[in-house]
C-alpha cells in the first residue's frame, strides 16, 4: 500500500524556493487501478516521481508497504525501483540497437540475474503482452503499439507490485490506445497495482479511481 502523509515538494530556483506540491495526503490501496490527472504544471509529474521513488518529499512522509521512503539512501531507492516498481513512458524509451527481448531484459541485467534466467523471463514477459513472435525485432521494425507493449513487458519482467504509466497512450492512435488500456486492465485484474498519469478523460474511464492535481493539491474525483 502507498501512503503519502502531508507531503510537500519544493525546488530551489535561484535564491528562492518554488513549492510544487502543497501538503497533501494520498492513499493507494494494493490492487488499485487509478489515474492521476491535471493540467501542465499542476504537480502531477512531481507526484508520480515521488510515488515511483525517483524523488523524495521535501517534507511529510511517504510509506511504501510500511517502509519510510524519505529515510532511504539512493542505493536503497534504486533497489525498490528495480524490484517493486515498473515504469511505462509515453515515448517508450527503448534502446534502438537492441532487440525487443534485449530491451525487456535490461532490468534483470541491473538486478544481476544470470543470462539464461534473463532470457526465459524476458520471453515470458513478451508472451504476456502478445509479442513473443517479435522478440528478435529491433524497435525500428515495430509499430507504436508494439513498442509500447515491449515497454510494458520491460516494466513487468521483474514482477513488480506497482506499475506507473506516464501518458502510456499519448503517442498512439485511438485503436492502439484501446489495446494498451485493455492490456493494463488485464494486468490489474491479475493483481498489479496500476497508476496512470494522463491528460485524456477517455483513459480515466478505464480505471476505478481518478484523482485530479491542481496547484499542487489533490482533489478526489467522485466515481460515476
Amino acid at each position: 500500500m502507498i501512503e503519502l502523509k502531508r507531503v510537500t515538494k519544493s525546488f530551489k530556483i535561484g535564491q528562492t524556493y518554488s513549492q510544487v506540491l502543497s501538503p497533501l495526503d494520498l492513499t493507494i490501496e494494493e490492487g488499485s487501478f487509478m489515474t492521476i490527472m491535471g493540467p501542465s504544471g499542476s504537480g502531477k509529474s512531481t507526484l508520480m516521481n515521488i510515488i515511483g521513488c525517483l524523488d523524495k518529499p521535501t517534507t511529510g512522509a511517504y510509506l511504501l508497504d510500511g517502509q519510510n521512503i524519505g529515510a532511504m539512501s539512493e542505493r536503497q531507492l534504486a533497489k525498490i525501483r528495480n524490484e517493486q516498481i515498473g515504469f511505462v513512458f509515453q515515448q517508450f524509451h527503448l534502446l534502438p540497437k537492441l532487440s525487443a527481448w534485449k530491451n525487456v531484459e535490461l532490468p534483470l541485467v541491473y538486478a544481476g540475474m544470470d543470462k539464461r534466467e534473463r532470457y526465459v523471463r524476458a520471453h515470458k514477459a513478451l508472451a504476456k503482452v502478445g509479442l513473443l513472435d517479435w522478440a528478435d525485432y529491433v524497435p525500428a521494425s515495430l509499430s507504436g503499439g508494439q513498442k509500447q507493449r515491449v515497454a510494458i513487458a520491460r516494466a513487468l519482467v521483474n514482477e513488480p507490485t506497482i506499475i506507473l504509466a506516464d501518458e502510456p497512450t499519448g503517442a498512439l492512435d485511438t485503436k492502439t490506445s484501446v489495446t494498451i488500456m485493455e492490456l493494463l486492465q488485464s494486468l490489474n485484474e491479475s493483481g498489479t497495482t496500476i497508476a496512470i498519469i494522463t491528460h485524456e478523460p477517455e483513459v480515466a474511464e478505464w480505471t476505478n479511481r481518478t484523482v485530479f492535481v491542481r496547484d499542487g493539491q489533490i482533489q478526489e474525483v467522485p466515481a460515476s
